[in-house]
């Protein structure tokens, strides 16, 4: 059974949910996000599906408006042995260096390029206590699905920053 909860005692059961995802040049996926106010319950059971769908796909990183949610969310799990990171009304406070990366997208399936991105970025968002937290990513895998994830939120597709 999966059980997610948060400080304020929103206890939910889920079963796997898996959401459909949007695909380009489906409108939402060019909007930027709004944010979210506060956790409920709504939130929580989104995050919890957004976790399984991730999962369910193989990806990396998910932001809510890939399955219609327009709501500043994300959910990335780079590594498959480590729990996903939850980033609540995320945003990139600080940008350093650039390199050039093979990217590659869900909501773009089957395709892939080289795609200008940060070396270093700091990014602060809000967990599911909605306490504050920040990331400091230096030159890693970490660094560019950040970067995709809130690139997505900010209505953005990485293929408008391929070289």
């Amino acid at each position: 059974m999966n059980f997610l909860y948060n400080k304020n005692g929103l206890v939910m059961w889920t079963g796997k949910v898996i959401k459909s995802l949007r695909y380009i040049p489906d409108p939402i996926l060019l909007k930027k996000t709004q944010k979210v106010k506060k956790i409920d319950l709504f939130i929580i059971t989104l995050v919890q599906d957004m976790i399984d769908t991730l999962i369910f796909t193989k990806g990396v990183g998910l932001a809510a408006n890939q399955i219609w949610i327009p709501l500043r969310i994300a959910v990335i799990k780079p590594f498959s042995n480590e729990k996903p990171l939850v980033l609540i009304n995320p945003q990139i406070v600080k940008k350093e260096g650039t390199r050039y990366l093979e990217e590659a997208c869900l909501s773009i399936p089957k395709y892939s390029g080289k795609v200008k991105r940060s070396e270093n970025i700091e990014v602060k968002a809000l967990d599911l206590d909605w306490k504050p937290i920040k990331i400091i990513a230096k030159n890693s895998l970490i660094t560019q699905v950040l970067e995709h994830e809130i690139d997505h939120l900010d209505g953005f597709l990485y293929i408008e920053k391929m070289k």
